[in-house]
């Protein structure tokens, strides 16, 4: 008589007990509403709902879309003025976009044009320079540098804080504000620059500061106010906070690790003083 042994590698795959669930649990439901971040994006069977999918597919197109975009100079430049600020035009290294994107060490350097043009403003430099670039999301800067300045350089001017010519830059990397700043001879730099896309904000600016930009600095140096965009850090507490490490930095002469950015909690102090 044959004898048959059954092995368990043999058995189907269980599979999970609700196949019809596309919606997270109530829990997951209320972490979503905290975060823009993808979680609790709920089953279809074994995969995602149609639903998370087209949205998934959807942001990443416009963050591709954000890193082609065209760098609007003109209206920047007519933006800057608009706000009472001289601003001049350069160019980096990087002749084209998609150099610009293969090719990270040609935006961190001037076009020898845009270094002549500049120093011919090196005695009108002020105590900071603004220098608007481009980077990884032009859509970005189109979007929110102008309306950013509008309250940053009314905060910058009650701390009695000289803004010397501004500089709109086209192929910019965030280390091309230091030859920028150290060809004005300015004491800081604030670079405001598209940071890299992602799925969840594709216009997000940042702004990097510099005490005594020169080529050569490295990022540790820098202090960054990050995240500003429509769902992110708003205009008026992201000019607050620029304009406090601006002003601190210029008193100790210095930006980066030893910086540490205490506007909150100056301005809870003065608050509960009240």
């Amino acid at each position: 008589m044959r004898r048959i042994i059954r092995c368990g590698c043999a058995r189907l795959p269980s599979l999970p007990s609700d196949l019809t669930r596309t919606e997270p649990p109530a829990p997951l439901e209320r972490l979503r509403e905290l975060t823009p971040a993808r979680v609790a994006l709920g089953r279809s069977g074994a995969s995602l709902p149609t639903k998370a999918l087209l949205e998934f597919t959807l942001d990443h197109a416009r963050a591709r879309d954000a890193v082609h975009a065209a760098f609007d100079a003109e209206g920047l430049l007519q933006g800057l003025a608009d706000l009472g600020l001289e601003a001049e035009p350069v160019s980096s290294l990087a002749p084209g976009r998609n150099d610009y994107l293969a090719r990270p060490d040609l935006g961190r350097k001037l076009d020898a044009e845009s270094k002549a043009g500049l120093a011919r403003h090196r005695s009108s430099a002020g105590a900071v320079s603004i220098v608007v670039g481009d980077g990884l999301s032009p859509a970005a800067v189109n979007a929110h540098a102008i309306e950013l300045l509008r309250r940053l350089l009314p905060l910058l001017a009650e701390d009695a804080i000289a803004v010397g010519p501004a500089v709109v830059a086209t192929g910019a990397r965030v280390a091309l504000g230091d030859e920028i700043g150290d060809v004005l001879g300015a004491r800081m730099t604030a670079m405001l620059i598209g940071e890299r896309p992602g799925l969840s904000a594709a216009d997000s600016l940042g702004v990097y500061l510099t005490y005594a930009p020169a080529i050569g600095t490295t990022d540790e140096k820098r202090n960054c106010v990050s995240n500003i965009h429509r769902a992110g850090l708003g205009y008026e507490e992201a000019a607050a906070r620029i304009c406090w490490l601006i002003r601190e930095g210029l008193i100790r002469e210095l930006t980066g690790v030893a910086l540490k950015d205490e506007s909150g909690v100056r301005a809870g102090q003065a608050t509960i003083a009240n």
